[in-house]
């Protein structure tokens, strides 16, 4: 029996602040077109695309501090930012829960204790990091150091954002604690451990034999590096105030331990909104469980989740693909929510009204697939006024006024094809089926290629047929409008996963409604359709506000 379940989940961003592009470009935009495109692709297919914002850990904590406010108010104030941010973006997920719910501490804590219980993790006293000043254990984010894989200076705990590197505070050359800026004296403390070590062969086999061949060479590397190391025991627990609590031991547990399970209590708590049973996306050997990542959460979801998910033996499933874009950089710095170097999606949504897929566009294109890429804002004006309204915007433009003008807006029929027409329309539903394999295999930048070479088809062959220079009364006048009018309606019907609001737009205009990518036919629009009114897709980027957006850089 065929798949026809899918669970797509797309990583919980930090509610520490706003969403930036280079979050739309490296997992919310990829995760977007993916599920679009399923579930247009026929009827049987069930999508469920699940999301939430991670609400623990310490840089949520560093940021109340700086602002003089409490974790919860943080979590607040941005969970509903990036949630509106999303909504108006055109990205929907099904369900977008929070980690700080109730359903997800009695889910992340019920994962804790059934491994407590079967003894699949370990106690260990240890010698931890302490800021005497603070009288605190300084973990992930509250310290600091020198890297020991690029020598960057501002390493921290958990990370290096300059190399990607994952890191244990121990590993940290001149360690500091970010609180106080002293240095950190070693402390006793005990924590409980998840014996990685011994899910070493399994993973070894599921990622390195299984998975060889399927899964993206970054991800597929990073992963291997890991494991070629040898994996250790990982501290599940953490000395802070702020995460779930295990109160029994007075810990809360470690944000990469709980938050990955957000994707399961986001899942349970969608089900039981709807009355729905949510174990078939999550324990059906048939569902495939695609996850979509930051790059440097690639160990996080390679190594640490499917662990969990082994170690309880509960049925879950396996993710079949875990897919992660490199970074996408601004101006050639990179993106850095800390030094509020980005541009913001919320800032990005009041400058520029109602044109989310001009954004949307401009990710895709440039989007970090293979290697880091970068945004600037000129190449945004450049790509916007050369491609979008220079091309498609003007292609659909001139269709439709020309056949308003000509023929009352309504398709006529067609004359005798010249063998390019016979050509374009013989290619025309080809275009599917091209841009879906180009989707199913994770490559977005070279699907919207494919479709905006269908607009410049469109363009090109108008122009050279020059019809506003024909005798309204000729027979190839009608063949031109119809043959051009076919392309817009393919356009129409494939701009969704890429460009929603425009797609909206085309089909309002053709009074169209939108097919399954299976029942895509070469004729789209019959003769004796009527159109309905013409709006206008896409307008041009200034160089007035250019240069604004640049000023909010310096």
């Amino acid at each position: 029996m065929k798949n026809n379940k899918y669970t797509v989940t797309a990583a919980l961003p930090y509610a520490n602040g706003p969403i930036h592009i280079g979050h739309l470009s490296g997992v919310y935009l990829p995760a977007d077109i993916f599920v679009r495109y399923l579930r247009r692709k026929n009827q049987e297919i069930q999508v469920l695309f699940i999301c939430g914002s991670d609400e623990h850990g310490v840089p949520i904590t560093i940021k109340a501090k700086k602002e003089n406010k409490t974790p919860q108010e943080i979590v607040n104030k941005y969970h509903f930012l990036i949630k509106d941010c999303f909504t108006n973006f055109g990205i929907h997920f099904d369900h977008y829960s929070r980690t700080s719910t109730l359903i997800h501490k009695k889910i992340s804590t019920s994962f804790f204790k059934k491994l407590y219980k079967e003894k699949k993790i370990f106690e260990k006293v240890s010698k931890q990091y302490y800021d005497q000043e603070y009288k605190q254990f300084l973990s992930d984010r509250y310290i600091s150091g020198i890297c020991p894989n690029c020598k960057n200076k501002e390493a921290y705990g958990d990370q290096c954002e300059n190399c990607g590197s994952s890191l244990s505070p121990e590993d940290l050359i001149q360690p500091r604690s970010t609180i106080s800026g002293s240095i950190p004296i070693l402390k006793k403390t005990k924590h409980w451990y998840l014996p990685l070590n011994e899910y070493q062969n399994f993973l070894e086999k599921w990622i390195l034999t299984d998975h060889k061949k399927d899964w993206k060479v970054n991800v597929y590397g990073q992963a291997k590096s890991w494991l070629k190391k040898g994996l250790k025991p990982r501290a599940i627990t953490r000395d802070l105030n702020w995460g779930v609590p295990i109160e029994e031991i007075g810990k809360v547990l470690y944000v990469w331990f709980e938050a990955p399970i957000g994707y399961i209590s986001s899942t349970i708590e969608w089900a039981k909104r709807k009355k729905k049973d949510w174990k078939p996306y999550w324990k059906n050997k048939k569902t495939k469980l695609i996850q979509f990542i930051g790059k440097d959460n690639i160990v996080f979801h390679c190594i640490i989740f499917p662990v969990i998910l082994k170690a309880s033996n509960m049925g879950y499933i396996l993710p079949d693909k875990v897919l992660a874009n490199e970074f996408l950089n601004l101006e050639n710095d990179k993106i850095s929510t800390s030094k509020n170097w980005g541009v913001w999606i919320h800032e990005y949504l009041e400058d520029f009204p109602n044109q989310q897929d001009t954004l949307r566009f401009i990710l895709i294109s440039n989007m970090p697939e293979k290697k880091d890429n970068n945004f600037h804002w000129k190449d945004f004006q450049r790509k916007n006024n050369t491609e979008l309204v220079a091309i498609l915007g003007n292609f659909v433009n001139r269709s439709i006024t020309l056949i308003k003008k000509y023929h009352n807006g309504i398709i006529p029929n067609p004359g005798i094809f010249s063998m390019r027409e016979r050509e374009i329309l013989k290619n025309l539903k080809k275009y599917p089926k091209n841009i879906g394999k180009l989707i199913e295999s994770f490559r977005f930048r070279e699907a919207l290629g494919c479709f905006m070479d269908l607009a410049r088809i469109g363009n090109k062959y108008l122009t050279s047929e020059e019809p506003w220079k024909m005798n309204y009364k000729e027979k190839r006048l009608d063949t031109i409008l119809y043959v051009s009018l076919q392309i817009v309606g393919m356009l129409a019907q494939l701009s969704e996963p890429f460009l929603p609001h425009t797609a909206k737009k085309l089909l309002k205009m053709l009074r169209l409604k939108t097919f399954f990518w299976n029942q895509i036919k070469e004729e789209i629009l019959s003769p004796g359709h009527v159109l309905g009114k013409s709006i206008l897709l896409f307008q041009k980027i200034t160089n007035v506000s250019v240069e604004k957006q640049l000023k909010k850089l310096e």
